[in-house]
């Protein structure tokens, strides 16, 4: 179960948060709509490349990333998104695009949207297509210490 990894690691350390399970969905909106959350409090993640090493871009599902305008703010031109192909074998224990937002687990950065971390609470894949996790952003941001980076989102 992809999600035992994950809640493991909440439970160890101390953190409350509520287990969601859904019907298969596998867009961030459907996602939000069938665990019944807004949009803006459903995070998404996205699997970028910068200078060639992967990290993770976190934003909510109502808004799309814009790569210029992050590619400014990081001040380098060398970032795209990342293939399926090159992130998969990176998230042995999730099904393909469920990954939670905790890069941490990973060994990769993680970038936050300022918008996201303006939000009491969040809620993310927890690893497959059929579970979520809602949790208080606060205790997301002291567990995974992201970059908190304001850039455009559509």
């Amino acid at each position: 179960m992809p999600a035992t990894k994950l809640k493991e690691f909440l439970n160890s350390r101390g953190v409350k948060y509520v287990s969601i399970q859904h019907s298969p969905a596998y867009t961030a909106q459907e996602i939000a709509a069938s665990a019944h959350v807004s949009g803006r409090d459903f995070a998404k993640t996205i699997i970028i490349k910068i200078n060639g090493a992967m990290a993770m871009v976190v934003l909510p599902a109502s808004r799309r990333l814009v790569l210029s305008d992050l590619r400014e703010v990081l001040e380098t031109d060398r970032i795209k998104l990342a293939t399926e192909e090159e992130f998969k074998g990176a998230f042995p224990d999730c099904e393909l695009g469920a990954m939670p937002p905790f890069g941490n687990l990973y060994g990769m950065p993680v970038y936050v949207a300022a918008s996201l971390a303006e939000e009491s609470e969040i809620t993310f894949n927890a690893g497959t297509h059929t579970d979520a996790i809602k949790m208080a952003y606060r205790d997301f941001e002291q567990l995974v210490r992201p970059q908190i980076i304001d850039f455009a989102t559509t």
